[in-house]
């Protein structure tokens, strides 16, 4: 046999053997094809409405705001602010005073969105939503004490939210406030990673560990942060390459899934940081030239006592890419472009399939690419999970106005919804549907009880791959979620068979409030991966 022989035999022996390249998953749906505004930021309330908004000082939207109202000192009598209703598919307009663009916020214990900053009139704003039905927001003039103009929120164990950064703003500050008083502590960290000619680490990535402490992601390094005392704990290491994954370079990140056992974590507790645009993009986008997106991911075990990125590579390219957990551990990474930065005019090449990322896999299989939507998700879009599994997609608009015509990237104003896999027809027969205990609106869950929860499931069960998951709702704009976690609650094999398809499982809730801070989460029971409907429950002290 000649050398160009073997060479044929085994290549088709390497590609009998090799693993299946994974099918395309998930389906899109239009559930609007126009709300009016470009839904640039995006909250899940816990009735199952979504709040979204863009900015005031985009000129007339696309729809009025009720009753002949208009804006105070404005001749705009539009709305930039929009209230969805997942249930009946409807939008309602409301009344926002001053200019939200690139703000920040955090669903708070009692349900009402607290959204913090903005640009110009609404540097240093405090502006509440409860919603209602006929509610509106509510502002509060110099809530904040420093502008606040693409910062990170998270809500924290003693029920109030910390806001970190913002444009020339090197520290951080809480809401409410304990006092008239109270300052904003200095954070050099924010110095340190500040690129004075590109600001790489606005929108920083922030997270709670379950010590209490937040890590701190900007630009392309990381620490744990005692915010109590102004303390750096824990100094990570920068990850391999260097390059920028905070805006405009915009990547974005996951606390990956925290499984309990027993009150305590199990495993490790990890970080996810995707995508991004390398050094020198932003210049290059300014002058012309689209430079590719990142394609990798960094993954880091922070709760080691030496820990260490771990780099992996995406299927495609992305900057301006979202990273939602759902419901069943898995990471969706959707939205963004495959070249440019985040900014007016500076991205190319939509990105419009979205990705699976299966944390639990072994490295060079946990990636699979999903079916594409038709619509470009470029700057400014978003995304939130709902109850019913589905993921939100809206927005992008990468101009300084409302464009439609004559345009690269037309703002866009549908509302789209994609349906995982888990949704298909196909695993009909294995997904769980929870019928009592917990059954009513905002169940009550007290930390370390323990909670019985009655589901039914039309085919054959495995009681061994029957889990539990709380996922708190969160906020999201500029490709990061922020107050994202996802917890696998303790069940301890208690998955019970009661009857003909009817089963009990018994979940404990988390320890304690550095784990799951009070307030309202999605708890789903998940079998073989396919998640059930959420119910709506309220972590209480």
């Amino acid at each position: 046999m000649t050398f160009f022989n073997t060479l044929f035999l085994t290549a088709v022996l390497l590609l009998l053997h090799a693993p299946p390249c994974p099918a395309a998953g998930g389906s899109w749906s239009v559930l609007l094809p126009s709300i009016g505004i470009s839904a640039m930021h995006m909250q899940l309330l816990p009735n199952d409405r979504v709040v979204m908004y863009d900015r005031t000082d985009f000129g007339v939207s696309n729809i009025s705001l009720p009753n002949g109202k208009c804006r105070p000192n404005s001749t705009d009598c539009s709305a930039h602010s929009v209230e969805y209703d997942v249930g009946s598919n409807t939008i309602r307009p409301l009344m926002v005073l001053t200019n939200v663009w690139c703000s920040s916020g955090t669903l708070m214990p009692d349900g009402s969105l607290v959204q913090t900053g903005g640009w110009a009139d609404g540097y240093r704003r405090v502006r509440i939503y409860k919603s209602c039905g006929t509610c509106d927001w509510k502002e509060i003039p110099n809530g904040l004490t420093q502008q606040r103009w693409y910062a990170s929120n998270h809500l924290l164990p003693d029920g109030r939210q910390i806001i970190i950064g913002g444009r020339q703003a090197f520290n951080y500050e809480f809401y409410p406030k304990m006092s008239a008083t109270e300052n904003s502590p200095s954070f050099p960290f924010l110095v340190q990673t500040n690129d004075p000619n590109v600001e790489n680490n606005l929108y920083p990535f922030v997270f709670l560990y379950p010590d209490g402490n937040l890590f701190v992601f900007a630009n392309n390094r990381a620490i744990l942060f005692d915010y109590s005392k102004n303390q750096v704990v824990k100094t990570y290491p920068t990850m391999p390459g260097g390059q920028p994954r905070n805006y405009p370079s915009t990547g974005s990140a996951v606390l990956l899934p925290l499984r309990l056992k027993q009150g305590v974590i199990v495993d490790a507790v990890e970080v996810l940081v995707c995508g991004g645009a390398p050094k020198g993009a932003f210049a290059n986008a300014n002058n012309g030239r689209f430079d590719g997106a990142l394609d990798t991911c960094g993954r880091i075990k922070i709760s080691d006592t030496n820990p260490q990125w771990v780099m992996e590579t995406m299927p495609l390219a992305r900057v301006m890419g979202d990273m939602l957990l759902l419901p069943n551990g898995h990471v969706l990474i959707i939205n963004g472009a495959t070249a440019g930065v985040a900014g007016w005019e500076l991205g190319r090449n939509p990105v419009l399939s979205p990705v699976t990322y299966r944390p639990d896999n072994q490295i060079g299989s946990r990636f699979e690419v999903e079916n594409p939507s038709s619509k470009p998700r470029v700057y400014h879009s978003t995304a939130v999970l709902l109850r019913d599994g589905r993921v939100l997609v809206g927005g992008s608009n990468p101009h300084d106005k409302y464009e439609f015509t004559n345009v690269l990237y037309p703002t866009e104003l549908s509302l789209e919804a994609f349906s995982p896999s888990y949704l298909d027809s196909s695993s009909s027969s294995l997904r769980p549907m929870i019928i009592t205990s917990p059954k009513k609106s905002n169940y009550k869950m007290r930390y370390g009880r323990r909670v019985a929860i009655m589901f039914r499931v039309s085919g054959p069960v495995d009681v061994n791959l029957v889990s539990v998951t709380m996922v708190s709702p969160s906020f999201n704009t500029h490709s990061f979620s922020m107050n994202q976690r996802l917890l696998v609650l303790d069940t301890s094999n208690s998955t019970k068979e009661l009857g003909k398809s009817t089963y009990r499982v018994v979940a404990t809730a988390p320890p304690s409030g550095n784990f799951a801070p009070a307030g309202n989460y999605l708890l789903f029971v998940v079998h073989k991966e396919v998640p059930s409907p959420g119910i709506w429950v309220r972590m209480q002290r």
